[in-house]
């Protein structure tokens, strides 16, 4: 193909098809028009309108999350980037590549506070991984096959753009076809693993008598859930999870002792307690997975941590064998020296944990408990569906009873805790994964927060099975409430909320509603059968709390565990 003079737009819109852009989430506005104004004549370039910014950031990074792929969205300037902050942090901090794309104003009053004009690489840039200010329309090639390259490799992260109005009018001579070089004078994408510290790592397994496994979400990024599986094969350690980690590790095998922390299943978190070796393998040792540092893993001789950015090495827990490089790398090397070790005492202890206090609630059939909904909808999609969950308790109950089979499997917002994330990101998820089951378990609170991309699956008939988990309440906020604060509710109350059904119909989406145990059973069945998407409700008991509950400030074992105590 020979060079063609293009705008600035089209050439944007050529650059992200070369990088497998397969759909763009975005909003237009005054900055951004000639952008969209290019995509008129550009068939092959798909794009969703979402009804909000925020709505268009969380559809990418659920996107992302679910395909391994760069999620890519566009905002105006102004408000429409600043609307994009949230869904930033929300990706940075759970190490999603997204590439954002945000207008600014002409480079002729840039710093004129002209109309809709932020500094929006000023705002994010404690949030992104890197950015771009585009000057010249002629590095707009570079500057695209870079941020792509920079979000997708090492730890995974945000990149934005910002182009000014002129800049995505000037034109230039462009040949698609043509091989973009890249100028990334001190980026080093993937450190390459060394050997010697994984074979200490080895060395530390061979002299343990209880170790185990920590797999967190960089097992899932780096795409390393097979090595993993292998090496546990081959070690046969015990292995939790962190939240971010489920699906990295199958749930239903048998040396998975679930998930640790302010949640964590029991087992897990004795298992951490108790162990002489700790072996994290992708997870940062964030607060919810360690809670009280300074009692996390007090019998471990040796912490070992394998992640590929080497300033988490020891950055919250105190690391004895660093492993610097891509977990899959790592792993692969591992695998081929790991041989299996005598710990059948620790493995008969754990188990025995795990059969005195596995994860457990107090079932009813006067009122429906959602756990029993957690579980109704794991077993009838066999654990196969891709999980988006909002924030709150219903996450953390689709965390401890929906049985991950895969990885990629559950898309939540894990580090800054969004609410509103849910639904949108399920929608990106489904976009991503047209043949897979998508179910998004939101509750009143966060469902209320982006219900207007209800929009969306109406009008492109996106399949998403939406989940409400209605308790009339913040219920997170009143759990602690209730325990930390002496019952002192403040605030939680969401009497007001809409008719969750009649407000799905006023889309033109299905809706329904479940009450009892044998409703829920129906009407499920009724969503899964149903071809487009669908709303189902359902009303859950009001004061129903989240266990084990670990308080902040004390140790992972110091669980309560409610009515099971």
């Amino acid at each position: 193909m020979e060079q063609k003079l293009m705008t600035g737009s089209e050439v944007l819109l050529h650059a992200l098809l070369k990088e497998g852009t397969e759909c763009v989430f975005g909003y237009p506005g005054g900055n951004v028009l000639y952008i969209y104004d290019a995509m008129v004549d550009n068939d092959e370039f798909k794009h969703i309108l979402t009804r909000h910014e925020q709505g268009a950031i969380h559809a990418a990074d659920g996107y992302a999350r679910s395909t391994g792929k760069v999620g890519v969205c566009i905002a105006t300037s102004g408000p429409g980037a600043t609307n994009l902050v949230t869904g930033i942090a929300t990706a940075y901090m759970d190490s999603v590549p997204l590439v954002i794309i945000t207008g600014n104003v002409p480079t002729t009053v840039m710093g004129s506070d002209a109309f809709q004009e932020a500094d929006i690489i000023s705002i994010t840039m404690p949030i992104t991984k890197h950015s771009y200010l585009v000057r010249d329309v002629q590095e707009l090639p570079r500057i695209v096959h870079e941020a792509f390259h920079i979000a997708n490799t090492g730890r995974k992260g945000p990149v934005l753009i910002d182009i000014p109005k002129d800049i995505s009018n000037h034109k230039m001579l462009y040949d698609p076809t043509q091989s973009v070089s890249m100028s990334l004078r001190g980026y080093t994408a993937t450190p390459k693993p060394d050997h010697a510290s994984i074979d200490q790592l080895l060395e530390a397994i061979a002299q343990s008598e209880k170790p185990v496994i920590i797999a967190g979400g960089g097992v899932v990024y780096s795409d390393a859930s097979h090595e993993l599986l292998e090496f546990v094969r081959l070690t046969e350690i015990p292995v939790t999870t962190t939240f971010l980690g489920l699906g990295g590790f199958p749930s239903g095998h048998e040396l998975s002792l679930g998930m640790l922390g302010m949640h964590g299943a029991y087992a897990a978190n004795m298992a951490v307690q108790n162990a002489d070796l700790i072996i994290s393998i992708g997870s940062r040792f964030d607060d919810r997975a360690t809670m009280n540092t300074a009692g996390f893993a007090p019998h471990a001789k040796t912490i070992a941590h394998i992640d590929v950015d080497p300033a988490e090495i020891g950055k919250n827990i105190k690391t004895d064998i660093g492993c610097v490089g891509d977990i899959k790398d790592v792993l692969q090397y591992a695998n081929t020296k790991a041989r299996p070790y005598q710990i059948g005492g620790w493995r008969a202890a754990l188990e025995a944990d795990q059969a005195a206090k596995p994860l457990r609630y107090t079932d009813s059939e006067t009122e429906l408990k959602p756990q029993y909904v957690i579980e109704m909808i794991s077993e009838t999609t066999n654990g196969e569906a891709i999980i988006t969950t909002d924030v709150g308790q219903h996450q953390m109950w689709a965390a401890q009873f929906y049985k991950f089979k895969r990885p990629r499997s559950i898309i939540s917002s894990g580090g800054l805790g969004t609410m509103g994330f849910g639904f949108p990101s399920a929608i990106g998820a489904q976009v991503g994964n047209p043949d897979r089951l998508v179910v998004s378990i939101n509750g009143d609170g966060g469902m209320q927060m982006c219900a207007q991309e209800l929009a969306i699956c109406a009008v492109d008939q996106i399949p998403v099975k939406i989940v409400v988990i209605n308790n009339q309440v913040l219920g997170m906020v009143r759990q602690q409430q209730e325990i930390i604060h002496g019952n002192r509710l403040s605030h939680i109350d969401l009497a007001g909320s809409p008719d969750f059904v009649r407000l799905a119909e006023a889309y033109g989406i299905k809706g329904l509603r479940a009450s009892t145990k044998a409703e829920a059973e129906q009407i499920w069945q009724e969503a899964l059968e149903t071809s487009g998407p669908v709303l189902v409700e359902f009303v859950v008991a009001r004061d129903e709390n989240v266990y084990p509950f670990v308080v902040g400030g004390r140790n992972l074992d110091q669980m309560l565990l409610g009515e099971n105590e």
